[in-house]
């Protein structure tokens, strides 16, 4: 019995029927990727900003329901619309761009229900320092682009950090609240 299986397996691998993973990987668009925050202003309004330069890669594995995603933001391109608000969030009170330029989230554990991904987990890397953080997916789909000629797959993301643990504080004595939430939309084109 042992033997009819062994030679059954090796059939099956010599003729390809044994289903292998395979790992695709995707190119972040960005056009099509923005990364959001927002944070409450006294608890009259709610300030947002994006960062508008941001690079990356995904890797997927949708038999095997494994991934990585890699995005990386240049502090520098905050933008939140007001020009003197832009300087404010670069300067070393906050995010300190001169000295840490980037922000980065590395996230490597997926969690699918069926075909789509709910969450991705990871860490996030803000003024040098780093800390685990879960996005939750609100939505989630992979298509073929009639633009591009190719697979994309991407969501619209969510997760609220406290912004202290990166030694993001300022305004905290004055009553702005450490919880930040990060929205986080992303597309990336099979390679």
């Amino acid at each position: 019995m042992r033997k009819m299986f062994f030679a059954l397996a090796a059939v099956a691998i010599m003729t390809g029927t044994v289903a292998q993973a395979e790992t695709a990987t995707y190119a972040v668009d960005p056009t099509h990727t923005f990364a959001t925050f927002e944070i409450s202003h006294f608890g009259a309004s709610v300030n947002r900003a994006r960062f508008d330069k941001k690079e990356g890669t995904v890797e997927l594995d949708k038999a095997a329901k494994t991934g990585k995603v890699e995005l990386t933001l240049q502090i520098d391109s905050v933008n939140s619309g007001t020009a003197p608000f832009n300087k404010h969030l670069q300067s070393a009170e906050i995010f300190d761009a001169a000295k840490f330029p980037t922000a980065k989230f590395v996230g490597d554990k997926f969690t699918f229900d069926g075909d789509k991904v709910v969450s991705v987990a990871g860490n996030l890397t803000i003024k040098g320092v780093t800390q685990p953080v879960t996005f939750k997916a609100n939505q989630f789909a992979c298509y073929d682009s009639p633009m591009v000629k190719r697979e994309v797959c991407g969501g619209d993301f969510e997760t609220t950090i406290d912004r202290t643990a990166f030694g993001v504080d300022y305004g905290v004595a004055y009553g702005f609240p450490k919880n930040v939430r990060i929205v986080a939309q992303i597309e990336a084109i099979k390679q």
